[in-house]
């Protein structure tokens, strides 16, 4: 793993890829550290990350693209797949590699509230916590692009997919604002969840029957709740989608300094959740 790790660190920079990932986080964080805090005189640095996170949805997939599918267009995935490292070391080298190009900028933005506390009033532990939270998000995302990147040869549609999907998570909480209240409303949006679980249950192991059972129970078990229980039902999607705002959780440190254990428990939990899956898919290609 740590020979993966090395050479897909010096990749970045060798590419360029990393300067210019690097280059866009600085820069975009630093026109709102300018704009907020030494022009607008905003004494948290808080406030410049949580306008940033729009970064995300341009850096991450400049970031993961390449990660899996250029070594699948080129085949050099199958030297890595036929070599005696683990694919969880490949897979875990590979992310380790991109979180550490993300470190480097969140180290750079350690000095930012420094700088504010040379123009006045400054909150360093605070503002650092949002340093901290700012970069289990990106982790999170990096995970997830990595598995897509996992899923594709194309770099090109790697950066799409990740593209939309980091979208659709940057504008969750307005999502999920519109969906129904009502039983019937729930139960039909509670199918559509579990048909498209079960398609990605379908894809990773291309078996029928256990996605047709899956699906059955499901289904059964939702009619079942809505005809002898229907109050349980409603509001149970915007309730349950809503946990997975990730920006809330940052939006809650930036603008009470509190971190909340279980937005921690979140971020991780989705990073496991999304290694796994690339590995998963890995395998799935490995003995394919």
């Amino acid at each position: 793993m740590k020979a993966i790790f090395k050479r897909e660190l010096q990749s970045y920079f060798t590419s360029m890829i990393g300067c210019v990932f690097i280059a866009v986080v600085l820069a975009f964080t630093g026109i709102y550290f300018l704009a907020y805090n030494l022009n607008g005189g905003y004494p948290y640095f808080a406030y410049a990350l949580g306008g940033a996170l729009i970064v995300f949805l341009v850096a991450i997939p400049i970031l993961t693209m390449r990660s899996f599918s250029e070594d699948r267009k080129n085949k050099t995935d199958q030297l890595l797949l036929t070599s005696p490292v683990s694919v969880t070391k490949v897979v875990l080298g590979k992310y380790f590699a991109m979180a550490v190009m993300f470190l480097i900028p969140n180290v750079i933005f350690l000095l930012f509230p420094w700088i504010i506390k040379m123009q006045g009033t400054a909150y360093i532990g605070s503002d650092y916590l949002s340093i901290l939270v700012f970069f289990l998000l990106g982790c999170v995302y990096i995970s997830i692009g990595m598995f897509i990147s996992a899923l594709t040869e194309s770099q090109i549609i790697a950066c799409i997919s990740t593209f939309g999907i980091l979208l659709i998570l940057y504008l969750w909480s307005g999502i999920v604002s519109f969906l129904p209240s009502n039983a019937i409303g729930n139960a039909v949006g509670l199918i559509i969840i579990l048909t498209g679980i079960v398609v990605f249950i379908f894809h990773m192991t291309n078996n029928f029957l256990i996605s047709v059972i899956v699906e059955a129970v499901g289904a059964i078990a939702t009619f079942v709740v809505y005809f002898v229980k229907p109050s349980l039902l409603e509001n149970l999607l915007s309730k349950w989608l809503g946990k997975l705002a990730l920006t809330d959780i940052f939006s809650g440190v930036a603008d009470n300094s509190i971190f909340d254990i279980s937005g921690l428990v979140l971020y991780l939990s989705i990073i496991v959740l999304f290694v796994f899956l690339t590995i998963q898919a890995i395998q799935k290609r490995r003995w394919s």
